[in-house]
């Protein structure tokens, strides 16, 4: 069944430890098998959104936008993630040609950046995190597009009040 959350959650975030702590917050909530896409003009702090989430499910070390290489797998204790940036796809077909398909299932979380380059090829996403900039901060917006993704926004929204 998919949903079409008609209640999105929405925020202000001042600075970049306020873009990373939203990721941090929404990383509590995800688990394997869901699509969480990004959506914002250069600079709107997607791959500072995505630092904050991979963090927090424990990843140590430097997180990079994949601009170039596509795709940066994250091998982590509880599953593995895979941030893609499609910015640089001038054709959706190159979606299959790269054989990006097989790496959704239902251990590996993907954060797709730019997901609009790869049209209809894509699987639907779960969750869709729209960012844009405001002067030198950001608003967000959080849909859910699925039951699952319903539930983690729910799920993060009960964990925000009771923080």
């Amino acid at each position: 069944m998919t949903t079409d959350d008609t209640s999105p959650r929405q925020g202000f975030l001042a600075d970049e430890a306020a873009t990373l702590q939203l990721g941090a917050r929404l990383a509590a909530v995800m688990h394997g098998g869901l699509q969480l896409q990004l959506h914002g003009d250069l600079g709107a702090g997607k791959t500072t959104f995505t630092r904050g989430l991979l963090q927090a499910l424990g990843h140590q070390g430097r997180v990079k936008s994949p601009t170039y290489t596509l795709v940066e797998s994250y091998t982590l204790p509880a599953l593995t993630v895979h941030h893609f940036d499609l910015y640089r796809f001038t054709d959706p077909e190159e979606w299959h040609d790269a054989g990006f398909s097989d790496y959704f299932a239902a251990d590996t979380l993907c954060i797709v950046e730019w997901p609009q380059q790869a049209a209809d090829c894509l699987p639907p996403a779960d969750i869709i995190l729209e960012l844009s900039v405001c002067g030198h901060s950001r608003n967000y917006r959080l849909h859910a597009h699925s039951e699952t993704g319903n539930q983690c926004l729910t799920s993060l929204t009960t964990l925000s009040a009771a923080s």
